[in-house]
């Protein structure tokens, strides 16, 4: 029987959480099939350790921006920077960018100025971009809206709003990430838009090392857990576990172009 290959598309190995014992992290991610991993940066120091740590790993792949919670300050010094790093070989997209307005770091006019400085970069080097929407669904949309057709394409992180808008976001190019909360017995409109969705619009992620998923919550995350999620998603469309895992390998080359 075929070994399964699990990819991660947003991991944060890069946090000092994982940091402090990586190998361990990393050991038992290989050990448990997951082949690829994507190292997401938040701030310009978190970005520059996904850089590093892409290149340290030949399985890890970085995606580099800046969250919208960590923008306060920030200059053309950083956005200069990132434009530069973005050419990277490693860097295969721009996030985790986008807006947040549950923590109270910084105002909505900062980041609507950060959000559109990093569309315009990943619209500059053609990369998909990685998109962080908490408390913000329809602002988020109603951006990428106005960007899609110049975007190659981007994922919707850890993906938590409606079928319906799901829906929207796949017409226009854009895909699912789908991360530990699906597991949870609760997580009724995750599970719907899983079933409703077709699988060529879904990614695995874990967001490491936050939301860890059943049975395992409310411990540290890892990309060891990657199988949790791929077989949640298996039952939800009552296919096997290859399939997702097959069509998910198929979406990361396409969106991400490895």
């Amino acid at each position: 029987m075929k070994e399964l290959y699990y990819i991660d598309t947003h991991v944060h190995l890069n946090d000092e959480k994982l940091l402090v014992h990586l190998s361990e992290v990393i050991s038992d991610a290989l050990n448990n099939n997951v082949k690829k991993m994507f190292v997401v940066g938040w701030d310009l120091e978190s970005s520059k350790l996904a850089i590093e740590l892409a290149h340290k790993y030949e399985f890890c792949y970085a995606i580099i921006g800046f969250h919208p919670c960590n923008i306060k300050g920030y200059t053309d010094v950083e956005y200069n920077w990132l434009d530069e790093h973005l050419s990277d070989k490693k860097v295969v997209a721009l996030g985790e960018i986008g807006y947040d307005f549950h923590w109270d770091t910084t105002t909505k006019e900062e980041q609507d100025v950060a959000f559109i400085k990093q569309l315009d970069l990943a619209v500059k080097h053609k990369l998909p971009v990685s998109i962080h929407s908490r408390d913000a669904h329809q602002i988020t949309f109603d951006v990428l809206s106005a960007y899609c057709e110049k975007l190659v394409g981007g994922v919707l992180h850890s993906y938590s709003g409606s079928t319906e808008l799901a829906k929207e976001y796949v017409k226009r190019g854009f895909i699912l990430g789908i991360s530990g909360p699906l597991t949870f017995k609760n997580a009724k409109v995750n599970k719907e838009v899983v079933k409703e969705i077709d699988l060529k619009y879904l990614v695995s992620e874990t967001d490491s090392p936050y939301l860890t998923p059943h049975p395992y919550r409310g411990l540290e995350n890892g990309p060891k857990y990657i199988p949790l999620i791929v077989k949640e998603i298996a039952i939800l469309k009552d296919v096997d576990e290859s399939v997702v895992e097959e069509q998910i390998i198929n979406n990361v080359k396409r969106v991400f172009g490895v």
